[in-house]
């Protein structure tokens, strides 16, 4: 797989194909970044841009994790003393993950967006952008929660971030994309050039295959959790052995063996008795899924493998995340 092939696998959008191809071409020493809010334990939504640092990682560029203290605070996450003991367990858990230590710079907000430099342009931006401007690029707020004056800060700042950290790329999952957007449009006034930016998908709800898996709504799958919790959540999963494309459900199983397992094994085993047909191995996503489609691979036998290669995923930090709190 080549530099451009590792950079843009199973991103949902790019903007621009045409600047990605051209970092593509000679990725040394070029920075990528994603940033995330301290704000708890890592689950499969981090791991799935984790995932993508991975592969950016093997295709040669640097990678920069945010650990945005600030945001965290603006977003009532915590005093700094909390939101920073978060945001070194979620180092740890990174690294456990995969990341490779040596090459990943681990930056928290604080070192930067409290300089004078840095607040100045960011009264810049508030100047030149408008009210509606930055509540289209604000995070969507929780059933009941009031919109602050915060909120409509936190993408101002986002955006500026890019340009604060060197940066040749911007990652993020989908629901990033008005950020980044927003950076693109409104960077260049401030004298600085915008970056390309690389939307990794949002995996559906695990239970109904709508809307997008998250821990502060429905089930997700975290580095919390014990081989047998994992177990259960997969167990109970929405897998339909076929889509209807018109009842606009995705398969989250079907998802997370593209999106975090095949990403990370060259092949994926699943274990069968001799008198449902014998194992079945897979060194592609399309085979497993297709193979789902025809009947070929039941259901219940999916998950079951899924539960096991998570496990394994999620093992070494649920691992971490015990000597840290012993």
């Amino acid at each position: 797989m080549d530099a451009y092939e590792l950079i843009t696998r199973n991103a949902e959008e790019i903007v621009t194909d045409e600047e990605v191809r051209e970092l593509a071409q000679a990725p040394e020493d070029k920075r990528v970044y994603v940033g995330y809010e301290p704000s708890g334990v890592l689950h499969l939504g981090h791991l799935l841009t984790a995932n993508k640092l991975i592969d950016l990682q093997d295709a040669g560029m640097e990678v920069v994790v945010l650990l945005a203290d600030v945001h965290a605070y603006l977003n009532g996450k915590g005093t700094f003393e909390e939101i920073r003991e978060t945001a070194e367990q979620m180092q740890a858990q990174f690294v456990a993950y995969g990341l490779d230590e040596e090459n990943t710079e681990f930056v928290y907000g604080s070192e930067f967006q409290l300089d004078e430099e840095y607040t100045l342009d960011l009264h810049e931006l508030e100047l030149s952008t408008t009210m509606n401007r930055a509540q289209r690029a604000m995070a969507e707020l929780q059933s009941g929660e009031t919109a602050k004056v915060s909120h409509l800060v936190y993408p101002l700042m986002q955006a500026l971030d890019i340009e604060y950290l060197d940066l040749d790329l911007a990652v993020g999952g989908l629901d990033q994309r008005k950020v980044h957007m927003l950076h693109r449009e409104e960077l260049p006034d401030l004298g600085y050039e915008s970056r390309p930016c690389l939307h990794t998908p949002i995996v559906a709800d695990l239970t109904s295959g709508e809307g997008k898996m998250s821990s502060s709504e429905g089930v997700t799958i975290s580095m919390e959790d014990s081989t047998e919790e994992l177990e259960e959540k997969v167990n109970s999963a929405f897998c339909p052995p076929t889509r209807d494309p018109e009842d606009n459900l995705e398969n989250p199983v079907l998802e997370l063996f593209e999106y975090h397992v095949f990403p990370r094994f060259d092949e994926v085993v699943v274990e069968r008795p001799d008198k449902y047909g014998g194992d079945l191995t897979y060194e592609a996503y399309e085979s497993l899924a297709a193979d789902l489609e025809s009947g070929e691979l039941h259901p219940a036998d999916a998950k079951g493998t899924l539960a096991t290669y998570l496990d394994e995923l999620i093992a070494p930090g649920r691992e971490k995340l015990r000597e840290l709190r012993s």
